[in-house]
Formats: C-alpha cells, structure tokens, sequence
C-alpha cells in the first residue's frame, strides 16, 4: 500500500543477515531511485556511500556533507524501498556524542545500521594517500557511544579501520579487535592492497567482515565467491553506480552536441513504462482515483 504507516524492520533484516550463511552483495547507492533499483534487482540490502552522496552534490570526498543532509537523502531511500539500508556516516560528525545523535537520527528514520570510520577529520577517500588516523581508543570511544546510543540491539555498528595504509596491516588487526571489544558487530578493513591481505585478515580476526570493492583504488577486484570463501560476510560497491551513470550521461551529452538528437540512444534507455512501474507510478494514480470515486460515493449518500 502507498504511503503506508512504515515499520522500520531493516535492522532486523540486517541482523539476521549477519547469522545466515554466505555473502551479501550491497551495491553502492545515492539517492532513492537507484535504491529502488537494486531492491527490484534482488539485492538484499544497500549502502549509501558517502562518496557517491557527496559526488552527487558536485562536491569531494572530504566529510564535507553534514549530518543533517545525509539524514534527509537517507530518509527518502529508506522510504522507498523495504531491504535493509546501511549509512556511510564517515567519521561520526564529531566526537563520541555527535556519533550518539548520529546513530539516534539515522535509526530513527529506519536506517538499518551505519559505519563509522577512524580517520581525523577532515577525512579523505580510504584509497588515497595523506590519512591521519584517530588513536585507537579514541575511536573505541565514538564505537562505544554507537553501542550505547541506539534503541534496538538489532540495529548494526560497523567499524572501518584505514589502518593499513597509514600505520600497517598488524595495527588494522589490533585495531579491529579492540573495535570489536568495543562493540561493533562488523569490521570494515578499509584499502588492503592484495588477496593474501584479506585472506590474512579473515584469519586474524574472527568476525562479521565487510570487503569494500571500489574501483580505481589499492585493492584488487575480488569476485564475491572468493571473498566468501575467505570468510566475508559483506562485499560493498560504493560508487560502481554513480561512475557508470555519469559515463552514460556524458556520453549521451556528446551525442546530443555532435547529432542534435538522442536518437541513437533510445535502446539504451528504460522505457517510459519501465521508469514508471519502478516508482510505482501506475498505482499512484489509481490511489488517487480510488480516494476520488469514495469521496464521490460519499458525498452522494449525504445528498440523499
């Protein structure tokens, strides 16, 4: 039913992700259509990137989207699909009582879980070079305060650790095994730079993990399969979406300067019915006639 009263089920949906065997495959999204997308695809959750939100602004990846514009594209994403939605929320906004408001604004809109980050803010992208990292316990800190903050034991803490590329693969592990004592239920080893590395990882730290697949970065793109069998639970494409959209839009742009026409594009579109059974906007309309016919109904029973 449209603009049903929503019971935000996502954490749970989430949780009971984390139980079941085998990997989860959570494509990377930034606005509420292509959540809508991969949700009609059959994927069983979505991240919303930061980088891809923050790309979508015009702007770079450099925690300069705050709070309170994060919190409104996520609760139109949330209001569109019924899978579990998983918030990039980088560094927490702050220290460890903005990441409280944090975790208790995006539960509240139904978000099913977020990540935070140990980077020094301002942050930058996990596979550039130049990171600071926060200490150890400060991030231990935020982590706790996540714990602590939210409302439903079933809404998810993940922890991202950009330790590798700045202080070592052995502080990463140490990292996240003091992450995990702090509370968080999935550990994200952010940049490992090859198979052995994460295979290694899964090894060091028995845990729910996350593997980021992004493109262009240090690490190499590992098939899900192979990542499962070494012990991933979650596998992120955070911007694969955005980068692949803005190609197309690009090259459509040409085509239009160079032929003043789309024409030779149309087989690479979704159909106008195809862009409206997505959104839904066939059962729109008839909600709207629905209510029309019993007002309609009503009014003529009161002038009788």
């Amino acid at each position: 039913m449209l603009f049903r009263k929503r019971v935000f089920e996502g954490a749970k949906i989430l949780r009971e992700e984390i139980k079941k065997p085998g990997i989860v495959l959570v494509p990377g999204v930034f606005n509420a259509l292509t959540a809508l997308m991969a949700q009609s695809l059959g994927f069983k959750a979505v991240y919303v990137s930061g980088a891809a939100v923050t790309a979508s602004m015009a702007l770079p990846d450099l925690g300069l989207i705050t709070m309170d514009e994060m919190v409104r594209i996520v609760k139109y994403i949330v209001d569109a699909v019924d899978i579990p939605v998983i918030v990039d929320i980088d560094t927490g906004y702050g220290e460890a009582l903005n990441v409280m408001r944090a975790v208790r604004e995006f539960e509240a809109i139904g978000a099913a879980g977020v990540q935070l980050e140990d980077q020094v803010l301002p942050k930058k992208c996990g596979h550039l070079s130049g990171k600071a990292l926060i200490p150890p316990d400060e991030m231990a800190k935020k982590i706790r305060a996540a714990v602590e903050a939210r409302r439903s034991p079933d809404f998810v803490i993940i922890a991202r650790t950009d330790a590798v590329g700045v202080t070592g693969f052995d502080d990463a592990v140490e990292r996240a095994l003091l992450y995990l004592e702090a509370g968080a239920d999935v550990i994200f080893p952010e940049a490992l730079r090859t198979e052995e590395e994460f295979r290694e990882f899964a090894q060091r730290v028995r845990a729910p993990l996350l593997a980021n697949m992004t493109e262009f970065g240090v690490s190499p793109l590992i098939p899900a399969k192979k990542l499962e069998e070494f012990g991933y639970k979650f596998v992120i494409f955070p911007v694969t979406a955005l980068r692949v959209a803005m190609y197309a839009i690009r090259e459509v742009f040409k085509t239009i300067l160079e032929e003043g026409t789309q024409a030779s594009w149309i087989n690479k579109m979704l159909t106008r019915k195809e862009l409206y059974d997505l959104i839904k906007y066939y059962d729109y309309e008839k909600l709207d006639t629905d209510i029309a016919r019993y007002i309609d109904n009503i009014y003529k029973k009161i002038k009788k």
